[in-house]
């Protein structure tokens, strides 16, 4: 598998959004593979979460990941965060 960058944008989002760096990678690595807007790839998986999010419990975080194929590595475009 290619190299997994992240761009500032898709950095600030998991800040914002509650997720980290090694979660999003695995979701790229092992999870679904979704269709996604303008030639991009996503990816998505649900975690075990159990914890206290924007003030409430969830038991699960699903991570979509939205990713843009190089030639050399995928670029992590956007990362969006679901709770349930």
């Amino acid at each position: 598998m290619k190299p997994i960058q992240f761009s500032k944008h898709a950095l600030e989002q998991m800040i914002e959004r509650g997720a980290d760096k090694d979660s999003v990678s695995e979701t790229i690595r092992v999870g679904e593979t979704v269709p996604a807007k303008k030639g991009r790839l996503g990816f998505r998986k649900n975690f075990q979460f159990n914890r206290l999010w924007g003030g409430r419990t969830y038991a699960i975080q699903q991570i979509l990941a939205i990713v843009a194929e190089e030639a050399d590595a995928l670029i992590v475009v956007t990362v969006y965060t679901f709770y349930f």
